[in-house]
């Protein structure tokens, strides 16, 4: 019983810190939007995520990540992270800038994202493909990854109360989804392309309002265990299966106990009773607003969520970056 008090003062007492962990890396990017170095955004997001989280009283492990070890700067699979106190240990999955091309574009639906758990609360995976299928909250537990694309339009269409016609499925635009695409237009569906970012394409399926109902497609593991973070918070439902490529994926899916064949759902991805997420928009998206700058600072627009407190907060925060900097507060 002391361990559960604790594991829930940890989600109530990081939530919030959490946020101030994907502002920063978003208002870090939000300086390269637009200027075609992908890199140069993806490393200023990196670089501010680890000084903050290195500030944070945590112990902190990174299970799911952007890489191994030798490819520094990136938050890589094993990093350790967290203050000096270290008094919550938690797994951590991370990545600092979702959508590296678009937000270096001036594209949309550029963010921040993390989630963390207590340890052993999100799977830990190799940094490779997973087919996904994510669906808001009353088409949870109606659909399966392996039924054909029809079958789970007509089932998610059953769900929300609406016609095949009426759903807009949102999919990454890569020549490898050409075949999906063709079947989600042939059931009558709408197809929403986007050139990354399918974490925040599955939040918007999993929330009222954004005009998209679902996400199909191959996308990255980690983006998968974040995105089953959300889910577990919000209520929609992900089922995800891990695609090895070659031989040496298929032998790092063993080594880590990973299935290739299983269909892994929400709480296969995010077992964990405590878990966080937050996201901050760097470019203007379908949930979140990105960063938006003036003269001495910033605002930043995000979306904070933890499972045990059942709470969703959308934050959006006015950053005094230079010494004396003012704002006229607008809503």
């Amino acid at each position: 019983m002391k361990n559960a008090v604790k594991f829930t003062d940890m989600e109530r007492a990081l939530v919030l810190d959490t946020v101030r962990v994907t502002e920063q890396a978003a208002l870090a990017a939000s300086r390269f939007v637009g200027k075609g170095d992908k890199n140069a955004v993806d490393a200023a997001g990196t670089e501010a995520m680890r000084a903050v989280l290195n500030s944070l009283d945590i112990d902190g492990t990174v299970v799911i990540g952007e890489g191994e070890m030798d490819e520094a700067p990136m938050l890589f699979i094993g990093e350790r992270l967290g203050g000096l106190k270290n008094t919550y240990p938690v797994d951590i999955a991370v990545d600092p800038v979702e959508g590296t091309t678009v937000t270096s574009r001036g594209l949309p639906n550029g963010v921040a994202v993390i989630a963390l758990s207590e340890k052993g609360g999100l799977v830990h995976a190799p940094d490779i493909y997973m087919d996904k299928l994510v669906v808001p909250p009353p088409a949870a537990g109606r659909v399966s990854l392996d039924w054909p694309v029809e079958a789970n339009l007509k089932a998610l269409a059953m769900s929300l109360n609406r016609h095949v016609e009426d759903l807009l499925i949102v999919v990454l635009d890569r020549e490898r989804h050409q075949p999906l695409i063709a079947d989600i237009r042939k059931a009558g569906a709408r197809v929403k392309l986007i050139g990354d970012g399918d974490v925040i394409g599955a939040l918007a399926a999993a929330v009222r309002g954004t005009g998209v109902h679902a996400l199909m497609g191959w996308g990255g593991a980690p983006e998968g265990v974040l995105t089953a973070a959300a889910m577990k918070c919000l209520g929609g439902e992900i089922q995800g299966r891990f695609v090895a490529e070659d031989e040496a994926q298929r032998e790092r899916l063993q080594k880590m106990g990973v299935s290739e064949t299983k269909i892994y759902k929400t709480e296969d991805l995010a077992p964990g009773d405590q878990i966080v997420f937050a996201a901050s928009g760097i470019t203007d998206g379908d949930l979140l607003q990105g960063v938006r700058r003036f003269g001495g600072g910033a605002r930043t627009h995000s979306i904070a969520m933890g499972h045990a407190s059942r709470v969703v907060r959308f934050i959006d925060s006015v950053h005094l970056e230079d010494d004396g900097a003012r704002v006229i507060l607008r809503v």
